[in-house]
């Protein structure tokens, strides 16, 4: 592997950590709206599409850094 690979990965890495953050975090503030009494419809929709979209990312980054292997 040489070294823009490696900068690649750890770049790759370091990303999906922070998607996976976020993804955490988001999941937690949904939880918590729901929990509430007066829960926002909307912007619980909104918060659910936009952790979708973090898992897809956070899918094409795993994939990226550890490719299935065809055998």
């Amino acid at each position: 592997m040489n070294d823009d690979s490696f900068d690649d990965v750890t770049s790759l890495q370091s990303r999906l950590r922070e998607l996976r953050d976020e993804h955490r975090d988001l999941d937690a503030a949904i939880a918590r709206l729901i929990a509430a009494p007066t829960d926002d419809q909307l912007l619980i929709r909104r918060m659910k599409k936009r952790k979708l979209a973090l898992k897809d990312r956070i899918s094409v980054i795993e994939r990226l850094i550890e490719p299935d292997d065809l055998a």
